[in-house]
Order: C-alpha cells, then sequence, then structure tokens
C-alpha cells in the first residue's frame, strides 16, 4: 500500500492511493498514519480490505497540500557516509562501521513544502535518501534478516545538510542536520511489500532541473537490513522510528570550487524508485 497524510499543516488526514493512483480517505477507519496503525496487523488488514474493495470515500487531490505520510514520528536516526560513491567524492574511506547522527522528528516537513535557508549558512546542501520505517520493536537483534523483517516500509527523505554547521563548526554532525525545515519525507508511505528489494531502488536529484544526483541504493555500504540489526545493538527502534540510510554520490559538497551550494530561489526535485518525487523550493529563514 501507499499511506500518505493530506491537508493542512496540523490538521492532514490519513488517505492511501488504490492500484488505480486514486487519493482515498482513511480518515473514517483509522485515526493517523503512524507507528501504532505500522504495529497493528489487523488495523493493516482493515486498511488493505477497504482499498481491494474499493469502498472508500475518493478525495480530490486538486489544491490539497501532501504532508509528511507519517505522524507522530519517535525519532530519526541517519546514517552517515553509508555510499562508496559518496565516501569517494568526499576523499572519505569507507567507514568500517556505520556512522550514526540524530535528526529532531520537529525538523520534518512535507515533499512539497518550503524548505528555510538558515541565517548565517553558505553551505546548505541536499541529500537524496532512502527513509525505513519501523514496524515493530527492534532490540539486540541478531541478524540483517531480522533487521528487515521489523521494517513496516519505506519513505523518500530530503536529508537537508548545512555543511559549515555540520563539519566545520566542532562537537556534532547534529548541528547541521537539525535546523528548522530540513527533513522532507514523502510523498508517501511504501508498505515493505511494495518494495521487495530496498537494495534495488534508483535515486535521483535535480537542482534547477539539472540532475545531480543519480545513484542506487545497491551502492549502500550497510545495506538496510544490516543498518536496522546494527542500530538495535545501540538503541531500541520503535514503530514510527525512521532510519535514513545516507546519500549516493553528488551532493555539493562533493563538487568542484565554486560547489554549488543552494541559495534561496534554488529548487530542488528528487525521487526513488517505487517512492514518488518531491519537490522543494529554498527560501532564507
Amino acid at each position: 500500500m501507499k499511506l500518505l497524510r493530506v491537508g493542512p499543516v496540523g490538521a492532514e488526514r490519513p488517505a492511501v492511493l488504490d492500484q488505480d493512483g486514486i487519493l482515498r480517505d482513511l480518515s473514517g477507519l483509522v485515526a493517523d498514519v503512524d507507528g501504532a496503525l505500522l504495529a497493528d496487523d489487523c488495523a493493516l488488514s482493515r486498511v488493505r480490505a477497504a482499498v481491494e474493495a474499493g469502498s472508500l470515500p475518493v478525495l480530490d487531490p486538486e489544491g490539497l497540500r501532501t504532508g509528511a505520510p507519517l505522524g507522530r514520528i519517535g525519532k530519526i536516526v541517519g546514517i552517515g557516509l553509508n555510499y562508496f560513491g559518496h565516501a569517494a567524492e568526499i576523499g572519505a574511506e569507507p567507514p568500517a562501521e556505520p556512522i550514526l547522527f540524530l535528526k529532531a522528528a520537529d525538523t520534518v516537513v512535507g515533499p512539497d513544502d518550503t524548505v528555510l535557508i538558515p541565517r548565517g549558512s553558505v553551505k546548505t546542501d541536499w541529500e537524496a535518501e532512502l527513509g525505513v520505517v519501523i514496524g515493530s520493536t527492534a532490540r539486540y537483534l541478531e541478524s540483517a534478516e531480522e533487521g528487515l523483517a521489523h521494517v513496516a516500509g519505506y519513505v523518500l527523505v530530503n536529508d537537508v545538510s548545512e555543511r559549515e554547521f555540520q563539519i566545520e563548526r566542532g562537537g556534532t554532525w547534529d548541528k547541521g542536520k537539525n535546523c528548522e525545515t530540513f527533513t522532507p519525507v514523502g510523498p508517501w508511505l511504501a508498505t515493505a511489500d511494495e518494495i521487495p528489494d530496498p537494495q534495488a531502488l534508483g535515486v535521483r536529484l535535480w537542482v534547477n532541473g539539472e540532475l545531480r544526483q543519480d545513484g542506487t541504493t545497491a551502492d549502500q555500504i550497510f545495506p538496510v537490513g544490516e543498518v536496522v540489526h546494527y542500530l538495535s545493538r545501540f538503541m531500541t527502534l520503535h514503530p514510527g522510528d525512521v532510519v535514513i540510510t545516507g546519500t549516493p554520490g553528488g551532493v555539493a559538497m562533493g563538487r568542484p570550487e565554486p560547489k554549488p551550494y543552494l541559495r534561496a530561489g534554488d529548487v530542488v526535485e528528487l525521487e526513488i524508485d517505487g517512492l514518488g518525487r518531491q519537490r522543494q523550493e529554498f527560501k532564507d529563514a
């Protein structure tokens, strides 16, 4: 299934795209698309049955905002330098273990919402990423196969990053990852059955119509199942948590000088196979 949340900021309603691409209202059946729903197999089965029966009300998408497809996110865990191509473009050795950072849930916005360039920023960068949504509590898992079994679905994420804040200001990557609006998510959450192989997805991103990233999740250093398995050794992952799994080569930081960091007025578009497309206009905060 392709699960969505649509409507004004703070008042999104749950929705679904049916097999014919028709947007349908889920608000009469479930309260929201969140960790509670993803952990409830019975509720998900009722949604599937209603979608297959064609009994859900149709929503007119014209003028209807698409919000982030997951509500009440618990935590967002980022994996840094997780593509061989990205490590190579910035001159870094592939890490021996996954590099972790955290993003606050309040950085999440919808897939087409405005993204704000922080005050004083000169190195705001783009990162198209595969987001993994946890569907059942993951704690001390024993294998990558168990890791995959705890995945409820997948989302498209732009892990917007401010490189000066992240790298040059000392302390922690988190300073460059947690500015407001820095995590556009969506348009939909594809349940795991929609993505049979998360290591076979094309990842593309354009800036002002120019293709900047054109990679594949096959280039990941640590695949999805291994990432979830690894994280479960250091923290408990709960239903509704999101893991963003790194970006392929093609970011501004990896380009020759002068590096084409984002400025107000720039438009970024990105997509991953099976996970839809985003479009953001960047403006000054």
